[in-house]
């Protein structure tokens, strides 16, 4: 796919928590107007992605492009005015449990523009239709279930109209028809509203159902990339070990140590070998 057509863009990036190095050289693109899944084992990057993406930490080399803007250059308030174009899901949805339903969704509108009341909440009823919800403003979060509650943190999450949707495990502990609800929600909305849609999610079923392309991470870079049909038809051992949750394969079982037999020797004392 060509650059030009990414909205977001890592070019040789390199990031670390400390001593534990989760990216070398990262080199990859999110296509303006689509969706894309990013999938991986535990560890291997997928919400430190969507970390960087916000500005939430800054890789140690490299950059972190959307459209002409680098976001790991930005100074705070440059930063504050990015963050307004972006839409972000957290993985349990983060409702405020003081606040009910209306006014969880109403709170960016509140906090981030100047609109009267009357127009506050006239959108607020809209995006809480959009996802099914309207007739649940009144409730507060303790009053919904979780697929509920995922479906008002989206209406919450795209209040502010963002250019770009973020989501963090959007499908984690969510019921087969709550899974294809909310599924279908991030596809609808992509389309209706002409944005780009970045998440990340183990849930191989539901992602290659909404997904226009997959990447795949594993070891610090990306192992595959491409559309839901490429990955289930790769070669690939690794791509394949992944997609068919296969216990054997290029990820290893045991984690690399010694000869079984020096640790059995070196716990009955016998040193000698």
């Amino acid at each position: 796919m060509s650059k030009t057509t990414d909205l977001i863009q890592f070019s040789a990036v390199n990031f670390a928590y400390g001593q534990s190095k989760i990216f070398q050289n990262l080199d990859v693109g999110f296509a303006a107007g689509k969706v894309t899944a990013i999938m991986g084992g535990s560890g291997s990057g997928k919400t430190t992605i969507l970390k960087l993406i916000g500005g939430q930490v800054r890789p140690q080399q490299g950059s972190v492009r959307c459209e002409a803007s680098v976001v790991n250059q930005m100074k705070h308030h440059e930063l504050f005015a990015y963050r307004k174009r972006v839409g972000m899901l957290f993985q349990f949805g983060a409702l405020f449990t003081d606040l009910n339903v209306f006014d969880n969704v109403a709170f960016p509108l509140r906090e981030q523009t100047t609109l009267p009341e009357v127009a506050i909440r006239d959108l607020v009823l809209m995006k809480l239709h959009a996802v099914g919800l309207r007739g649940a403003s009144s409730l507060m979060p303790a009053e919904l279930s979780g697929g509920m509650a995922r479906r008002v943190a989206l209406a919450r999450a795209i209040a502010l109209d963002p250019s770009l949707m973020l989501y963090d495990e959007p499908f984690t502990g969510l019921d087969p028809i709550s899974t294809a609800i909310t599924g279908n929600l991030i596809r609808t909305l992509n389309d209706a509203l002409g944005i780009t849609s970045i998440f990340v999610t183990h849930d191989i079923k539901a992602s290659f159902k909404v997904a226009d392309e997959v990447v795949l991470l594993s070891r610090g870079s990306v192992t595959a990339r491409g559309t839901p049909s490429d990955l289930l038809e790769s070669k690939d051992p690794l791509v394949r070990q992944f997609v068919n949750g296969e216990v054997d394969g290029p990820v290893p079982f045991h984690v690399p140590s010694k000869p079984y037999q020096e640790d059995l020797e070196v716990g009955m004392g016998r040193t000698d070998r």
